[in-house]
């Protein structure tokens, strides 16, 4: 371009969608500056110490969630409504990912992608336009921070015409295949209609996502989350809602999802860290781990905690002062006491605190027989009295869960006891520890343990829950694992996110409605997305070839991108691996977006050590430096990446099958599994690098 040549003059409709952002974006910061005033005011206002104190706290999360919006183009769509289209008739909304206005009672400048009139956006069509006369699309640069200049197009779809758009948008499919750089990207402006069917479900509904590779089912359960955040603010605010994933290195590349929504604030966790019982040290033998993660483990924990209960401990009568006098309670009365509450089978501290209550109130009935009334401080001394304490103790001691834990693994005696007819004798040998520690105190816990230090902890005492949760990549829950969650939820929903296929663990579920049964949701319904925009259909293509040997049933998947390429690299020599990934990611990195080497776990080491050689800068899974990332094919799954490099696709078979997670021969096909799992991580291109033969 030169300066007798300007170039292209600017569609004048564009350069008034640039002006529109421009009034947009000076309401937003009206609306931050009016956000920090009312924390002002509001911390100046007259109100009690707990009402100033609870205002205060909202107003600055409020402020501070606006400060903190990710810089971002703060519209991606346009809604024109026909004449004829009800209380929306002849308006135009521009559709972004919160909602603008100068000011709270004032029109909306841009209206949040949640709110119900935005619907339309995901659902009008040509067949069913719902009152929508023009979708406008808009077109940004990549990577822009929100400039208007950077607003460099738009497209509009006429559905009030009846016909359908040829060719689909442009604008959508460039969205979807736009390169992966850095942590994952929210879909706001490309959600399809299943997807929205799924994000929009009512709150006190369970759902459940089998989604395959690509077809955005993380995406639709961090969507729907911010979704009941916004609908349900007070509900769903109170009662709290959590995020659950596989791992760290997953979570941290989910985290700017919900905060690029608006949302900030939620809880985003594993399974092991909400179990909250500090960090597993110890390490469990694979034949004791699975056991420890098979539901029937629920019943042996609950024999090994009841076992302590002891109804002989009320064989003699009981003396219970008061003042001079002493009230006599039968042994009998006792008896039937401590086993009627034992057939309540409440959680194991409430019996306690029943067994006491139920003996003060025998007392209580006598001495308002004799003497009237009786005061609330004679019904509490009567309940602290040195007898009535010790004789609860004696029938229903106290118990902590790594205490009854310890007990049940040092102890072979104990744990037939607690797993008669329940676990075998070699099941509880691979329990039994062979050199315990001398007290539950010293104890190395395992992941596994902690699992079950929790299943105690809920036997002891219901814990805290959440109104709603996102469980992502649940099909590698185990059901104890998965009853840790269950607890949680109990008054609560899940969104259950996942793909039968990707199971790797050891336990990894077979089917849903077994493990949702675990989930304590049993009637959730399961709804399949089989429609992939993520991963090229070249790639699914091969990748559907592993799926074949894994023996699951889900449904096919299949791509709508028509792009991507696959390469299969031999090399000669196992020596030669290391300048094949070298070769292949020189040939990646001169394209645009991440590039992913994933391995077996025992080959990551020799893979960074040859990258390190050639001058290739790579960071970890935890880890970024620069565009290229190694990880083991343990930690791939929920990341994905432009261009995968898999090395060496035997050896991640047999690493799954040498850890255990599946015996050879047994045609459980958790090696390739997490094989499918790798190639599936590929966004544009997949290269594999291999010196053995190709299992698939």
């Amino acid at each position: 371009m030169t300066a007798a040549d300007p170039g292209p003059v600017p569609d004048p409709e564009l350069l008034a969608e640039r002006a529109y952002h421009e009034v947009c974006r000076a309401a937003l910061g009206a609306m931050i500056e009016g956000a920090d005033e009312q924390v002002v005011i509001g911390e100046n206002a007259s109100a009690s110490g707990a009402d100033a104190e609870v205002l205060g706290y909202e107003l600055r999360s409020q402020a501070k969630g606006l400060r903190e919006l990710p810089r971002a183009p703060l519209f991606f769509g346009r809604l024109d409504f026909a004449a004829g289209a009800g209380e929306h008739a002849g308006q135009s909304y521009h559709v972004g990912r919160l909602r603008i206005s100068e000011r709270p009672a004032a029109p909306p400048r841009v209206v949040d992608w949640r709110a119900p009139v935005s619907r339309a956006f995901y659902q009008a069509g040509a067949k069913d336009p719902q009152g929508v006369d023009t979708r406008r699309r808009f077109g940004w640069a990549p990577g822009s921070l929100g400039d208007s200049a950077d607003l460099t197009g738009f497209e509009d779809e006429r559905l009030g015409t009846g016909q359908e758009a040829t060719g689909g948008s442009r604008i959508l499919a460039g969205e979807i295949e736009r390169p992966r750089v850095g942590p994952m990207r929210d879909i706001a402006a490309t959600i399809q209609p299943d997807q929205d069917d799924l994000v929009r479900q009512d709150a006190a509904a369970s759902v459940c996502v089998q989604g395959a590779p690509g077809t955005g089912k993380t995406a639709v359960g961090l969507h729907r989350a911010a979704y009941l955040l916004y609908t349900f603010p007070q509900r769903v605010q109170r009662s709290g809602l959590l995020v659950l994933g596989p791992n760290r290195a997953f979570l941290g590349y989910i985290s700017a999802v919900l905060p690029a929504l608006g949302e900030s604030g939620v809880r985003q966790s594993t399974v092991e860290e909400i179990v909250e019982r500090g960090p597993a040290t110890g390490r469990d033998a694979p034949a004791g781990e699975a056991v420890k993660h098979d539901v029937r483990m629920a019943e042996v924990l609950r024999r090994a905690l009841y076992a302590r209960v002891s109804p002989a401990g009320a064989e003699e009568a009981l003396a219970v002062p008061d003042g001079s006098y002493r009230w006599r309670v039968p042994a009998h009365v006792l008896t039937e006491i401590v086993e009627g509450v034992r057939d309540e089978d409440p959680p194991y501290t409430v019996g306690r605190e029943r067994v006491r209550s139920r003996v003060v109130r025998y007392v209580r009935e006598r001495a308002e027989r004799r003497a009237g009334a009786v005061s609330s401080a004679w019904v509490q001394r009567i309940g602290r009295a040195r007898c009535v304490s010790a004789f609860v103790d004696a029938v229903w001691p106290r118990a902590r869960p790594e205490e009854v834990l310890y007990g049940l693994l040092r102890d072979a005696g104990e744990l037939a006891r607690a797993a008669d007819g329940v676990l075998s004798e070699a099941e509880q040998g691979a329990l039994v520890w062979e050199r315990p520690a001398r007290s539950y105190r010293s104890v190395r816990w395992s992941a596994a343990d902690l699992v079950l230090l929790d299943e105690l902890a809920g036997l002891l005492e219901h814990p805290e829950g959440f109104g709603h949760i996102v469980v992502d990549e649940a099909q590698d829950l185990s059901p104890m694992q998965a009853r840790v969650i269950a607890r949680r939820a109990a008054f609560g929903s899940l969104t259950v996110l996942g793909d039968l296929a990707q199971g790797t663990t050891p336990w990894a579920a077979r089917d849903w409605r077994t493990l949702l049964g675990h989930l304590g949701k049993p009637d959730a319904a399961v709804v399949p997305l089989t429609v992939g925009f993520r991963v090229p259909g070249v790639v699914l293509e091969l990748a559907e070839r592993v799926r074949g040997r894994i023996g699951v049933a889900v449904p096919p998947a299949r791509s709508l991108r028509t792009d991507g390429e696959v390469r299969l690299e031999r090399v000669r020599e196992r020596g030669e691996i290391g300048a094949g990934v070298v070769r292949a990611v020189r040939w990646a990195l001169e394209r645009e977006g991440s590039v992913g080497v994933i391995a077996a776990e025992k080959d990551v080491a020799g893979v960074e050590e040859a990258l390190t050689r050639a001058g290739i800068e790579a960071g970890g899974a935890e880890r970024v430096a620069g565009r290229v990332t190694v990880l083991g094919a343990g930690v791939a799954k929920g990341l994905e990446y432009d261009h995968v490099v898999a090395v060496e696709p035997a050896d991640v078979v047999e690493g799954v099958e040498e850890a255990g997670a599946a015996g050879p021969g047994s045609g459980s096909g958790r090696g390739f599994a997490r094989l499918y799992v790798v190639l599936t991580r590929a966004v544009s291109t997949l290269t594999v690098v291999h010196c053995r033969a190709l299992p698939f």
